[in-house]
Order: structure tokens, then C-alpha cells, then sequence
């Protein structure tokens, strides 16, 4: 096995920092941690893209707009990272389409 080809078993809980991964692992590492965050129950997650240039803020915007267990997300409070983090609000497994609950 190649280090491209190693994976890093990440922690679930209410937030994810994104700085440690490669910006070409972002779309399947958010993918995933939004279906396991729901999983697990939780309502609200904070995704920590930072501030930089927005170009990481932009791709987990993406993510989350056309994700089928979000329901709305927006810059976290200042005191919470501002636009440096994200705020999505995820939707119960129950309204769920049946194809992400599999």
C-alpha cells in the first residue's frame, strides 16, 4: 500500500477540522462524515475549512448544498470561527431519501 493510498480513521463528533487533509480527500472525507454524523444522531456539525483564501470554504459549500441530509448551513457565530468555519443543520435519518440510508 502507497501513502496515497493509506486512510485515517477520524473521530466523529459535532466538528471536523479540515486543515490536516488534502483538499482532494475534502469531497469524500465531508461526504462521509455528514453520513456518520447523522448516524450518530447529531442536528448541527461544524466543518473547519479556514479562513485563507475561501477556496476550501467554497468546495465544503458545494458539498453541503447539494448533500441529500442537510437542511441549511451558514458561517459559524464569530466566537465559533466565523467564515473561517461552517454550521450545516442535518436532517433526522427518518427524512432521509432511501437511497443515503443504505
Amino acid at each position: 500500500m502507497s501513502e496515497e493510498d493509506e486512510f485515517t480513521l477520524v473521530p466523529i463528533t459535532e466538528e471536523i477540522d479540515l486543515h490536516s487533509f488534502s483538499p482532494r480527500d475534502i469531497p469524500s472525507l465531508v461526504d462521509e462524515y455528514l453520513k456518520e454524523a447523522r448516524l450518530r444522531g447529531f442536528t448541527t456539525v461544524r466543518l473547519v475549512h479556514g479562513r485563507g483564501k475561501g477556496v476550501q470554504r467554497a468546495v465544503v459549500r458545494q458539498i453541503l448544498a447539494s448533500h441529500p441530509g442537510v437542511l441549511s448551513f451558514d458561517d459559524a457565530p464569530e466566537v465559533a470561527g466565523g467564515w473561517g468555519a461552517t454550521l450545516a443543520k442535518l436532517a433526522p435519518l427518518d427524512r432521509a431519501p432511501e437511497s443515503f440510508k443504505k
